[in-house]
């Protein structure tokens, strides 16, 4: 027999197993083998678990002669021969008769695992040890101890699968299991209003808490348990069923299911003794498969296949030999190093410290080091602030020898407080916890003894006033009685709140909306029909008093929601639908069939007359248009056409209308908010937030698209100042134009800003000088006629680059490039020079209010060119120049350059544009080889080029004042066919022509 193999054999004298499912009587049998030694030690999985394990050894033993030790927590008496302790606590140095390891299976896990095997190798009593826990850890056992002595007890009742089941079906004596605080008191607020009241368990809890709780359950004043996966760990309850609310769970790494031993663990929590027990899943848990289920009920799992381990002879002559120790690998088959845990977290974050590793020199230091890091993170928080608090412990430990009682008070006081809600005491209990551990380090402080009992009575306090608050929450015994009274089919009280909450003997039932009643979804069968019955009885006179405060409501009560309704007092009272006009939706009142006759009539007279008093406020021009009575004619055909579009019409769809109206005509309409700009003929009134919203919902409603994408959206972005956004292909464009932004290809521009945008090219086209030697303004150019782009345009716009250039194309704007020689140092006088070539300018610039720009920018450039080009100035200018300086360097710069569409090209486009979405999408002519007319009537081949325009030979700029300019001529009709006698237009020629013939 070798070295190892006989270290592994003597650990296996006087140790037994006992290994088994749940409810086999392992932890009984302990606590019984103990009492009859005179002295022994129990090392228990959980501190609320060593607290009962302590409370029976007390009654049986005496206080005097049992102590109990966890992290927090010390009772010991003078001469204690009994102890009782979490496994992380138990004491290495006493020497007792009798020593047991309970829930030994838990050294496979990743985050306590290692403590347990160390306590499994390594701790044992003198005449006995005993290992309990499940039969999956056995052949890890016999593999580590030969010639162990394993002894199975069977399950002492029957588990039994009983499948899934509703919350409010479970039955009484349940525990319903979850994961997260939060399920757990979602689950306990549900079973409260549905059953009368549940107790909580959760392994934060303090010991105090948890038994009040627990207390509350075993004296039957609730059924139901709510608990997280610690009464798993032999928490010893009355329970006869076991319901899964969840089978996933956070094991500080990930979340992952729980694997079938874990289950086990759990579910054989049903039936004590020799009461069978049943167990299932709730709520929105599947229901366990047939393996599962066969695993669970005959108790049998796969064995563990390693325990986790971390090296127990630790080096102590410096931090980094320390960490190098704790970095070493088991060497025995069946042990793996276990990952870092929170301990040596905090280490490696001190080694970093220069303080830290300015005085832990020693042995005795860096051993005192590594005793601070073991002080828990209780509060969870950041591992970088915990490491912080540990460090700042043991520099006050190494400088003054002991935690200073002023700053371990002030620590202590930020706890002592016991207002608030379950969350604030919870962690107000984690905080304490942390200085309870420190405070049951007996050479820490200068008199543990009074801290101790310092940090336990406010435990005491905050646990006492958490289980009042958990109580108070999740236990109603009115409800309880409720629900008994429902069972009678006894009369029950109801009653409403202010706030629409529905109570029936004190219990809500549901909630009052408005006039709606929305009942709780749970509540089914005969409790259902009673629970209506009385919820009737309450609302009817509720509903009355209701009706006739909406009546006598003003109007600061009422909203109109972005989905289209209508609430008072935040409530949903009713809701648009399209009407037969957009600007006149119908209203719908929502209501239960309590609100009937005048009560009715009076809620539909006032949502009506605030709804109309609503749009007519926010949209008022678009109405002065509607009914204005000061315009005829023309004009009124066009206040018509706006109207009919929301305020916003193309000026190319109406330029035929637009150039019959005289500046009468034009005054009566700007006096009703209208501008006329070079690309819209639109009400810049409406394109305020609160109006284009409006706008919007009311043509979505018109055109049946309520739940449209960019409904909401589009109308924020307007608020929000943007003057151009991103187009979004998702996004309707009829969208984009209800709430004031035209689509110019990839991105949509605000409609005023594009006229602005007008405002600023238009003198730039138009721009002459009237003299030689006077330098064009910013974006013009010395020729004349086009522009190039400016950081006022970009700035005004919001975009630059690529997406400007197809804004300005889809404006109708054309680019050209040409390559310039320019000096690098002379560049002032080569453009001075090139400036002197220029030729007069054209004063006559047409104003915004009178065309479209590009039109009049097609006007201007319709002369003949220069005799002498600008680039051929240019390069005679750079000639001249560089005879004069040969060593001037020049450059080669590419100008872009904007010129106005040619007259009717927009027009073309855009109409174009229309024929592709009627038809389909069909390819222009430009696409299709087809030959575009001109808005002269005559193709493009046969119409002159534009520089023999003027004098002889095409190369003088100026025309003789006789001579028609081709653009000026009368276009040609669009339309062959005749107009529609019953059109508005048609009745509108006909009563110009009256005019005309009273005229003469």
């Amino acid at each position: 027999m070798n070295k190892n193999t006989l270290h592994r054999a003597n650990r296996s004298r006087s140790v037994t197993a006992i290994l088994g499912p749940t409810n086999t009587g392992k932890t009984h049998l302990a606590i019984e083998r103990m009492s009859a030694y005179s002295s022994g030690l129990i090392g228990l999985p959980l501190r609320l678990l060593a607290r009962e394990v302590y409370g029976r050894l007390v009654e049986k033993k005496g206080p005097d002669l049992v102590a109990l030790i966890t992290g927090e927590e010390k009772i010991i008496p003078k001469s204690p021969r009994f102890w009782v302790s979490t496994v992380e606590a138990m004491p290495k140095d006493l020497d007792v008769d009798f020593v047991a390891i309970d829930e030994v299976q838990l050294a496979g896990d990743l985050e306590r695992g290692h403590v347990f095997t160390d306590r499994i190798l390594h701790l044992r009593g003198r005449e006995e040890t005993l290992l309990l826990g499940s039969s999956t850890i056995r052949p890890l056992l016999e593999k580590l101890m030969p010639g162990l002595n394993v002894i199975t007890r069977p399950r002492m009742s029957v588990l039994t699968y009983s499948g899934s089941k509703k919350l409010t079906r479970l039955p009484r004596r349940s525990a319903i299991v979850a994961f997260s605080s939060d399920e757990v008191y979602a689950i306990a607020e549900l079973i409260k209003r549905q059953l009368g009241g549940a107790a909580v368990v959760l392994g934060s809890l303090s010991p105090r808490t948890r038994n009040a709780q627990v207390e509350l359950f075993q004296n039957g004043d609730v059924d139901w348990l709510i608990a997280t996966d610690a009464v798993g760990m032999g928490l010893n309850l009355d329970v006869d069923h076991i319901a899964f609310a969840g089978h996933r769970k956070f094991d500080g790494y990930q979340y992952r299911q729980l694997t079938p031993s874990e289950t086990g663990q759990i579910a054989g929590r049903a039936g004590r003794h020799l009461r069978d027990g049943t167990f299932g899943v709730t709520g929105r848990v599947p229901g366990f498969d047939n393996e599962l289920v066969h695993q669970l009920e005959s108790h049998e799992f796969d064995p563990l296949k390693i325990l986790q381990w971390r090296n127990p002879n630790l080096d102590f002559s410096s931090i980094p030999a320390l960490l190098r120790s704790l970095d070493h690998s088991p060497r025995e088959e069946g042990l793996t190093k276990a990952p870092p845990a929170e301990d040596i977290g905090v280490l490696e974050l001190a080694k970093r410290d220069r303080d830290i590793n300015s005085v832990a020199t020693t042995q005795e230091r860096v051993s005192l080091l590594w005793d601070t890091c073991q002080v828990p993170d209780y509060r969870k928080i950041a591992p970088a602030n915990h490491a912080d608090l540990v460090t700042k412990i043991y520099s006050h430990l190494i400088h003054d020898g002991a935690i200073p009682d002023d700053w371990f008070h002030s620590q202590v006081k930020l706890a002592d407080k016991t207002d608030g809600d379950i969350d604030t005491l919870a962690n107000r209990i984690a905080h304490i916890r942390t200085w309870t551990f420190v405070a049951n380090r007996a050479d820490w402080l200068k008199d543990p003894a009074h801290w101790q009992g310092v940090t336990r009575g406010i435990e005491d306090r905050l646990s006492d006033a958490l289980h009042e608050r958990l109580t108070q929450r999740f236990v109603d015994r009115r409800t309880s009685v409720l629900m008994r009274r429902l069972r009678e089919n006894k009369m029950l009280e109801a009653e409403i709140t202010a706030t629409g909450d529905v109570l029936v003997e004190g219990q809500h039932i549901g909630q009052l909306h408005g006039f709606r009643f929305a009942p709780d979804a749970t509540a089914e069968g005969q409790e259902e029909k009673a629970v209506h019955a009385a919820a009737q009885k309450a609302l009817a006179g509720e509903i009355e008093n209701r009706s006739e405060r909406l009546s006598r409501a003003p109007n600061e009560e009422f909203i109109l929601s972005a989905d289209g309704t209508l609430r008072w007092q935040g409530e949903a009272i009713a809701r648009l639908t399209a009407g037969d006009q957009t600007l006149r939706p119908v209203l719908i009142i929502l209501a239960d069939e309590q609100l009937t006759g005048p009560a009715r009539d009076n809620v539909q007279e006032r949502l009506g007359l605030w709804i109309k008093t609503h749009i007519e406020t926010l949209l008022k021009p678009l109405f002065d248009l509607e009914h204005a009575e000061e315009i005829d004619g023309i004009a009124r055909g066009v206040a018509f056409r706006l109207t009919e579009s929301l305020g916003i019409l193309e000026r190319q769809e109406i330029s035929e209308e637009i150039k019959q109206l005289d500046q009468q005509m034009r005054g009566s309409l700007r006096k009703l908010g209208v501008r006329f700009g070079a690309y819209h003929i639109y009400v810049p009134a409406l394109l305020k937030p609160a109006p284009s919203q409006l706008l919007a919902q009311l043509w979505a409603l018109k055109e049946g698209k309520e739940d449209i994408k960019g409904l909401t959206e589009l109308p924020q972005l307007s608020a929000s100042g943007r003057t151009s956004v991103p187009v979004d292909a998702e996004i309707e464009a009829a969208l984009y134009g209800v709430v004031g932004f035209r689509v110019c290809g990839p991105r949509a521009v605000r409609v005023d800003i594009l006229e602005r945008l007008a405002d600023i090219i238009r003198p730039l086209v138009a721009w002459k000088p009237l003299e030689e030697g006077i330098e064009p303004p910013d974006g013009a150019l010395v020729e004349g006629g086009a522009f190039t782009v400016t950081v006022s345009m970009t700035s005004l716009l919001g975009c630059a680059g690529e997406d400007f250039t197809n804004i300005l194309k889809s404006l109708g704007y054309r680019l050209e490039t040409r390559e310039e020689q320019r000096p690098i140092a002379k560049k002032v006088e080569v453009e001075e020079a090139t400036t002197s070539e220029e030729a007069p300018a054209n004063k006559d610039a047409p104003a915004a209010e009178e065309a479209p720009a590009t039109e009049a920018a097609a006007e201007t450039t319709v002369a003949e060119t220069e005799e002498k080009p600008a680039d051929e100035a240019v390069e005679a200018t750079v000639a001249e120049t560089s005879e004069e300086d040969e060593a001037v360097e020049m450059e080669t710069v590419t100008v872009e350059i904007w010129r106005p569409g040619r007259a009717g090209g927009r027009r073309a486009t855009n109409d174009r544009q229309r024929n592709n979405r009627n038809t389909g999408g069909q390819r222009n002519s430009e696409q299709t080889g087809e030959q575009q007319p001109r808005r002269n009537g005559a193709p493009r081949d046969q119409q002159k080029p534009r520089r023999n325009i003027g004098k002889p030979g095409g190369k003088g700029r100026g025309h003789s004042k006789d001579q028609a300019r081709p653009n000026q001529a009368k276009p040609a009709p669009r339309r062959d066919k005749p107009l529609d006698p019953d059109s508005p237009f048609a009745a509108l020629m006909a009563l110009k022509q009256n005019l005309e013939k009273s005229d003469k």
